[in-house]
């Protein structure tokens, strides 16, 4: 048995989205910005596709832009108000994700004022510290709402009711929570989303970023003025079709499977801290509903997920972008761990395919291997 529970890392293409995404690369074939019949057929499918992106988010379709994924979207927000503004102070997060955190450093070493808030112990991001931060020449504020290795839900309408009172954008990353719980830009006062194809069972190259008619953007790539002038370049047609019908999907079904998920995941919690000197990290309940992610100590968590690969569990330590690096996780030091704890981590995310079969044989596993490390680990209590 193999069982797969690195869904935030990525997820398999539904097989209803790949069949959807067929006839885009050999039948209808178009560029969409042609005259003809050819193009005006793939211009329907991106124009179909934003209305799909726009309904799931409480947008207007002429806000979303389509991008190749959170990565580019992230970049596009801050990078785009930060060069519209051309100088000024940015506020976001220590424990966002890494393109975040290095946008933000990338926009530091050229000028700009960065204040990264710091997170209680369960990664959460204060509206009040938000507001204490705010200053005169403030450009925009990046929280995102999901965290993508610890999963703590932040109250992302607070935080966008003080960037809304302050007049000041607000940019939350989506990635990991659309589809999963609700999101609605006009409840949550947000100004600018990013979104990625590949979390929510659609393709790979594929991602959107909201902005809110008003918003001031400059954008990164220059061209033949695409995506109404913030991404241009001919569009990847079959990749935000799929996107289109995987967010459709996703976010239809989500009061059945996310549901079944929540069960799932708090019984593996349950088994889980059964283990000796284990914990959970992030907010016991304000938490996306798949995502599990503990620590142990006296195991590095390379060996550990590497065993668990051997045994049949796919999983990882740390997030997927970065768990090559050798670096304890920022997202842990910033909610108090010491280096030698967060070393020690593992993040489990289920997907619609998990059951409770493979629930119970990744837990079980899950024991036998940290039992197995700690036996032959140099490291005693």
């Amino acid at each position: 048995m193999m069982v797969y529970l690195d869904h935030s890392a990525t997820t398999p293409v539904d097989p209803r989205v790949l069949q959807f995404m067929e006839p885009y690369f050999s039948e209808k074939y178009g560029n969409a910005s042609s005259l003809h019949s050819f193009g005006t057929e793939a211009r329907k499918a991106v124009e179909e596709a934003r209305e799909k992106v726009a309904k799931v988010i409480g947008a207007k379709p002429e806000e979303v832009a389509f991008t190749s994924g959170g990565t580019e979207s992230n970049n596009t927000a801050i990078k785009g108000a930060a060069f519209a503004a051309r100088k000024g102070h940015i506020i976001t997060s220590s424990v966002e994700h890494k393109c975040v955190m290095e946008t933000c450093n990338w926009l530091q070493d050229r000028g700009f004022k960065v204040t990264f808030l710091p997170v209680d112990r369960y990664g959460a991001v204060s509206a009040g510290d938000v507001k204490a931060a705010m200053r005169k020449d403030t450009i925009i504020v990046s929280v995102m709402h999901g965290n993508n290795e610890i999963g703590t839900i932040n109250d992302i309408k607070a935080i966008g009711k003080v960037c809304r009172d302050a007049g000041v954008p607000f940019h939350t990353d989506v990635v990991q929570s659309v589809t999963k719980v609700p999101v609605d830009v006009e409840r949550m006062n947000i100004d600018m989303l990013s979104i990625s194809s590949h979390k929510i069972y659609g393709p790979k190259g594929a991602g959107a970023l909201y902005v809110r008619n008003g918003t001031k953007l400059e954008p990164l790539m220059h061209g033949g003025g695409h995506e109404r002038g913030l991404r241009s370049g001919t569009e990847n047609v079959a990749g935000i079709a799929g996107f289109g019908e995987a967010i459709r999907l996703a976010d239809a079904e989500r009061s059945t499977v996310m549901p079944r998920l929540e069960g799932l995941r708090d019984k593996m919690i349950k088994d889980v801290l059964k283990i000796e000197d284990s914990w959970l990290n992030g907010h016991p309940k304000m938490r996306l509903p798949h995502n599990a992610h503990f620590c142990f100590r006296r195991i590095e968590g390379e060996a550990l997920v590497m065993r668990l690969d051997m045994e049949g569990v796919a999983a990882s330590t740390g997030s997927a972008c970065s768990s090559k690096k050798l670096e304890p996780s920022h997202v842990l030091l910033a909610i108090g761990l010491k280096p030698e704890e967060a070393h020690g981590s593992l993040r489990l995310t289920l997907g619609k395919q998990n059951d409770a079969g493979q629930v119970k044989f990744a837990t079980e596993t899950i024991c036998k291997v940290v039992a197995g490390l700690r036996a032959m680990s140099p490291f005693k209590r």
